[in-house]
């Protein structure tokens, strides 16, 4: 069971969101064109309408956003509590009732319309066992990628596709190594396979956000791109919606 937490603003919202977007992004996976835009905004550490623009033209991103602030009475899609619900979790995704969820699958981001009748069928019908709008949940559980290639995920590209985290062991200039739990498949099951050790390169290292990162740290990761450090009392909400996206998506394997 989640602890729950008071659910305060206390990062700029459009940064973050731009830091998570960035790793797809850069391989043109999903959002505008604009990669070397939305990372010299990253580097020059500035917030601006340039920015929130870029980022509104992430086509899965930005309505989940959009979604999740109107839910619970927030006027900024970009407000830090609901970036950091969609990509990490928080209280605010509790509060989401099953039918908007459903609205927001079949006309907003018009599944219905892109995938076979039994398969929007089967991702509905785990509004009814707990699924919730968390970016792990979304991954998992809508086989096809939904940004700008809609091919079926693999299960490489699933664990690069989901927010992961990891315990930093090393830092050594741009180099970070991190104990990271892989995703794993045996007997057609997806679980978290033991720790191993991965150095990732700080694709962001320019905008000197990670510049105090230090051994023991808890990071998160995003295709291959460190976006943050997170706080221990953020672990849990990853942990538990990453969990609910492996059990929901098991059974329909």
């Amino acid at each position: 069971m989640l602890n729950p937490q008071p659910v305060v603003a206390t990062r700029d919202g459009v940064t973050r969101a731009a830091r998570y977007g960035f790793g797809p992004n850069r391989l043109h996976l999903c959002g505008p064109d604009a990669n070397r835009e939305v990372f010299a905004h990253l580097e020059a550490g500035s917030t601006d309408p340039g920015l929130q623009y870029l980022m509104q033209g992430f086509k899965i991103l930005y309505p989940y956003l959009q979604e999740i602030a109107h839910s619970n009475g927030i006027a900024d899609p970009f407000d830090d509590r609901v970036v950091e619900a969609y990509w990490v979790g928080n209280a605010l995704l509790e509060t989401i009732p099953q039918q908007r969820f459903y609205r927001h699958l079949r006309d907003t981001l018009d599944l219905k319309r892109k995938y076979k009748t039994r398969e929007f069928d089967q991702l509905v019908s785990k509004l009814g066992q707990g699924a919730r709008m968390h970016h792990n949940v979304h991954v998992l559980n809508a086989y096809k990628r939904t940004g700008n290639d809609a091919v079926l995920h693999t299960l490489e590209s699933m664990d690069s596709c989901r927010v992961s985290w990891g315990k930093v062991t090393a830092v050594e200039g741009p180099s970070v190594t991190v104990l990271r739990q892989p995703l794993a498949q045996q007997d057609k099951k997806l679980f978290l396979g033991p720790a191993i050790s991965v150095t990732l390169r700080r694709r962001l290292e320019e905008d000197g956000s990670l510049d105090e990162m230090k051994v023991g740290d808890i990071v998160t990761m995003h295709w291959g791109v460190i976006c943050e450090v997170i706080p221990p009392a953020s672990l849990p909400f990853l942990t538990h919606y990453t969990d609910l996206a492996i059990q929901l998506t098991n059974p329909t394997l």
